[in-house]
């Protein structure tokens, strides 16, 4: 199955853009996060693995990194340079500028995905990413709110609330940058109908891009003793499938979903096993949105 034909993908968004099929090539440039090194707490977020990254990558430069991706990935000639790893604008402005001018310098660049926390996106980071996108390139800030539950914000220690998402989007907005948020299915205490008031609250202040992932649990997280303890426990696939697709109904067509599962592979990777690609979750939100309608058909009702 086709996600492209039920969902408005972010490589049908790129393929629309630019002719043809461009691939985000994913960076590690050496952040850290203020929920780790005691600025904001230690330890991070109870989902999240200290190997969730891989550390060796810092080490090389930017381009290095950039030419090793082209290498592992086939079927594209344009790229997106993806800063992803931790909080990737938790520098000072002009480390940012450096790093975002090296990963643009090749011509088949053709933008940057900015991954990081709502409390951590100065005015000075907005501007500067504003004015990539004035000069053409195709420009995302990636937003990890997971919940718009302040409860279940501090449940996760995630150390911000959903104040500070709100804040980020309308000064990105303010800025004329598109946010990609990202949220978490089956999260600790959340029902189905809590994911899909997160959901309405994030639509309703505005948003270009979504990211949809599972609850995953992965060695080396907080999670990871709860769950060898059996005090928390993955969502099943299907339900995971049947939120999504709600969600995905429920979402305007000229939002551009950046992804609609997650994966994580073993060792990483303890539950749910159907994690471990993304097929299983894809081919089982196409079924449901082939069956009960595409996305945005819920809004035409």
């Amino acid at each position: 199955m086709h996600l492209d034909r039920y969902v408005n993908t972010f490589g049908r968004h790129l393929k629309a853009r630019f002719g043809q099929r461009v691939r985000k090539l994913s960076l590690h440039a050496g952040f850290t996060c203020p929920n780790r090194d005691g600025t904001l707490g230690r330890g991070g977020c109870t989902f999240c693995s200290v190997r969730s990254f891989n550390a060796g990558d810092a080490r090389l430069p930017v381009r290095e990194q950039l030419a090793a991706r082209r290498k592992e990935l086939k079927r594209a000639s344009r790229y997106i340079a993806y800063f992803q790893a931790y909080t990737s604008t938790y520098a000072e402005v002009e480390e940012l500028r450096r790093l975002y001018a090296e990963a643009t310098r090749e011509d088949d660049v053709v933008g940057l995905c900015v991954g990081t926390r709502p409390d951590c996106v100065p005015d000075a980071v907005l501007e500067l990413l504003a004015e990539y996108r004035q000069r053409g390139y195709e420009v995302w800030l990636e937003l990890g709110l997971q919940s718009a539950h302040d409860e279940t914000l501090r449940l996760i220690n995630r150390g911000h609330g959903f104040a500070d998402y709100a804040d980020a989007v309308m000064r990105a907005h303010d800025h004329g940058v598109p946010v990609c948020t990202h949220l978490i299915l089956g999260l600790p205490g959340e029902s189905a109908e809590m994911c899909r008031e997160t959901h309405a609250r994030v639509l309703e202040l505005g948003v270009e891009g979504l990211k949809l992932h599972p609850l995953m649990i992965v060695k080396g997280s907080r999670m990871a003793a709860a769950y060898a303890h059996s005090e928390l426990l993955p969502a099943l696939l299907d339900d995971y499938a049947a939120t999504a697709a709600e969600l995905i109904r429920r979402t305007p067509a000229d939002v551009v979903f950046h992804r609609v599962t997650a994966t994580a592979r073993e060792p990483t990777l303890i539950a749910p096993q159907w994690c471990h690609t993304s097929w299983p979750a894809i081919h089982a939100i196409c079924a449901d949105l082939m069956q009960n309608g595409i996305q945005g058909s819920s809004l035409r009702q």
